[in-house]
């Protein structure tokens, strides 16, 4: 099963319970252009601006962060970190598209975010 759709489902779940997180932390969330569409992410996989992946500096590969809008905390989004990033000051998260756009950020290609380290993968 594709592991987006695995993420989805538990994203919705999530949305509706109260989740304990690992760690939380305020900044910018962006998304990644559509020209890295198909490149290699550091797990290994290709993008698809279709799932709900990001990019984060140090959380690790194949956890699950719920995202959510600083101005708005019930609009949220469940991603599965692939991907290492962002590389931008002020920056701490870059989303897929579809993500981005389940968010709300597709017009000012940012926002304000609180991320919140769901869980781990296991090791």
């Amino acid at each position: 099963m594709n592991k987006s759709l695995i993420i989805l489902s538990l994203g919705f779940l999530c949305l509706f319970v109260t989740v304990s997180a690992y760690s939380q932390e305020k900044g910018i969330a962006s998304f990644y252009t559509d020209a890295l569409k198909g490149k290699k992410m550091a797990n290994g996989d290709r993008y698809d601006p279709d799932d709900l992946t990001c990019a984060h500096l140090t959380a690790p590969l194949g956890s699950i962060i719920k995202v959510a809008r600083k101005d708005n905390p019930d609009h949220s989004v469940m991603v599965i970190v692939t991907d290492r990033g962002p590389y931008v000051d002020g920056r701490i998260i870059d989303l897929s598209r579809r993500a981005a756009e389940e968010l709300g950020i597709l017009e000012n290609g940012v926002t304000e975010v609180v991320v919140a380290l769901i869980k781990k993968p296991r090791v």
